[in-house]
């Protein structure tokens, strides 16, 4: 066998942690002599710690405790303030580690032990938010968002059978260095499999896979398989949405979506191109010697004992077929409108709408804008047993419990028309159209909320005005969408500042005159600089913006005389006090994400 050569290019290197200096830490208080977090005085001083930093006003306390009274307590103080955008989780942590006087960690690669980190099982790690750090005379350091939480500390300190001690660390930087510790033994040298793949690479292929393919169970089967399970593995633990596999003129490019955008993953070889297509074709089972044609298939795999659905896209290009692959992690927890970055008043209108009996709410933005997500949480907010909720998918990417989901199949017939007026004769209180693609769907959307119902779909337009002119495009009548329309929620995604790189800077002066023209001001903003956690990019997760159009009675007289776009837009400004870009500039402004990254997704 000939000697292997190194592909510089795209070879993987696995920065393993080394164990720290345990001496030059200060010692952490212990654990058990924390008081608990759950009386009112203790979320009072929270809060007034956040005041005297100056991290907070009053007002936002006493809007954050209302909503604290609203939900029933059902979450702390510090957790509002986060979810609502006036804090960091990085500074209620460091106000809970005050509180409770115990040290905060700003954790790194190369604080913790590995070996250590063993010492209690995984799934507790996960499910508590843990990371153990040190271990030093029978007494073990360990990091926790919640750093008064005496009965976690209490099962801690059996499971591991010593004394513990806590240090306070956010759960982003937390989760960030278990996936980090917990996937070593998953990674494998990409060079070793290259240098085995060879011309007879299909025989390797078995012909034959289950429906649920267990990818770290396959582990030690052919190359082109290692390396295709490598692909989705890590696709699925950096939190990409998609992966590339795009041919060129002699190369081949492997790349992942993360946050909305694409970065280069692996520059393998492009003599492997045919092996991993032909392996993805038979995982979905494609035709794997159709190459002239696209082809549509889905993949359900098991990833650490929870599946993992994806979406596999194939279409020839010049140099060979592209494939994209889809990811949909069933297991994530549905995001709740509370998650989903709403203002406290917005939340308030988008609430009220939807406690309406009926008529027709729209989620208007382009593809990938997390349309979807907002309508699952929104069904999510009106399911309730005495509501016959139902849906008309395509495809279904949710289980919803207590909700009665249906496939649209265009292949044999099955529309999303025909299922909705088949669905009309089943007594439905609320129904949702995954999307309107056309006027019959159109048609008889608009008909089932005049005839009481509640009617929640999604329209591909640039703003929320917008969906009138649209529907009307599609072939429904001015006085009937005047009648019918109920209120229509515009919105785009954001990436957020990356917690681990964030930092404050001084706007230049275009930027200040960009948020004064949307009545803000700022004399510092914040951005990440950059770091190995966000690629480089400075960013990491998204968020959405918002713009909520509620027709008044003005505006409904408009939409029935056939009023043109630029008027209705113009009478809508006195009805919508929030727009996709003021919302996202107070975001930015808040120091959840950055005004070029407002400007990015937002004409100005």
């Amino acid at each position: 066998m000939a000697a292997k050569q190194p592909h510089a290019e795209w070879m993987l290197e696995l920065d393993v942690p080394q164990a720290v200096d345990t001496t030059s830490m200060a010692p952490a208080q212990p654990a058990a002599a924390v008081p608990a977090q759950s009386t009112p005085h203790t979320r009072r001083q929270v809060g007034q710690i956040l005041l005297a930093k100056g991290l907070v006003t009053q007002k936002q306390i006493d809007e954050a405790i209302d909503e604290q009274q609203r939900r029933k307590h059902r979450q702390l103080l510090g957790e509002l303030l986060v979810e609502m955008g006036m804090v960091s989780e990085e500074q209620v942590v460091e106000a809970l580690a005050e509180a409770y006087n115990v040290p905060f960690a700003k954790l790194s690669p190369r604080l913790a032990d590995p070996k250590v980190v063993q010492i209690i099982p995984r799934d507790f790690l996960e499910k508590h938010s843990v990371l153990p750090l040190f271990k030093v005379h029978e007494t073990l350091t360990v990091a926790l968002s919640e750093p008064a939480n005496v009965f976690l500390v209490e099962e801690i300190a059996r499971i591991a059978n010593c004394r513990v001690q806590v240090v306070a660390a956010t759960v982003a930087d937390i989760h960030a260095l278990l996936g980090q510790y917990m996937s070593a033994a998953n990674v494998f040298v990409i060079d070793d499999i290259i240098e085995d793949v060879t011309g007879d690479a299909f025989e390797l292929i078995e012909s034959k896979v289950d429906d649920i393919t267990n990818l770290e169970g396959m582990a030690g089967d052919s190359p082109v398989i290692k390396l295709v399970n490598y692909l989705i593995y890590s696709a699925v633990k950096e939190g990409a949405s998609d992966i590339h596999i795009e041919p060129d003129d002699g190369q081949l490019r492997i790349r992942y979506r993360v946050d909305g955008v694409l970065y280069e993953k692996l520059a393998p070889p492009f003599q492997l191109m045919a092996p991993i297509v032909s392996r993805i074709k038979i995982m979905a089972s494609l035709d794997i010697a159709e190459r002239r044609l696209p082809q549509d298939g889905g993949i359900h795999v098991l990833m650490e004992r929870r599946p993992i659905d994806l979406r596999v896209s194939t279409l020839p290009n010049g140099h060979g077929e592209k494939v994209v692959i889809r990811i949909i992690d069933n297991s994530q927890a549905l995001s709740s409108l509370e998650t989903l970055g709403f203002s406290i008043e917005m939340l308030k209108q988008i609430r009220h709408q939807l406690a309406h009996p009926h008529g027709l709410v729209l989620v208007t933005g382009p593809t990938g804008s997390g349309k979807s997500t907002t309508l699952y949480a929104a069904l999510t907010e009106i399911n309730s047993p005495e509501r016959n909720v139902c849906t008309v998918e395509d495809p279904i990417e949710y289980n919803l419990k207590g909700i009665n989901q249906f496939q649209v199949n265009e292949k044999i017939g099955l529309k999303f028309a025909t299922v909705l007026r088949s669905l009309l004769r089943q007594d439905p209180d609320v129904i949702m159209v995954g999307e309107i693609r056309d006027d019959d769907t159109a048609r008889t959307a608009v008909q089932a909320a005049l005839t009481g119902h509640m009617v929640l779909s999604t329209l591909h337009t640039n703003d929320s005005v917008s969906a009138v002119t649209r529907l009307h495009n599609v072939g429904v009548e001015t006085y009937l969408i005047s009648a019918a329309l109920d209120s229509v929620l515009a919105q785009r995604l954001v990436r957020k500042i990356c917690s681990h790189c964030k930092e404050e800077y001084e706007p230049s002066p275009s930027i200040k005159h960009a948020l004064e023209k949307a009545g803000l001001s700022a004399t510092r903003l914040c951005r990440g600089a950059g770091c190995p956690k966000c690629h480089q990019t400075g960013y990491s997760g998204r968020i959405g913006i918002y713009e909520l159009f509620v027709p008044d009675e003005a505006v409904r007289q408009a939409i029935s005389d056939g009023a043109t776009l630029q008027q209705l837009r113009e009478l809508a400004k006195a009805a919508t006090s929030t727009t996709l870009l003021s919302d996202g500039l107070s975001k930015a402004k808040g120091g959840i994400t950055t005004v070029e990254e407002i400007f990015r997704v937002c004409v100005a």
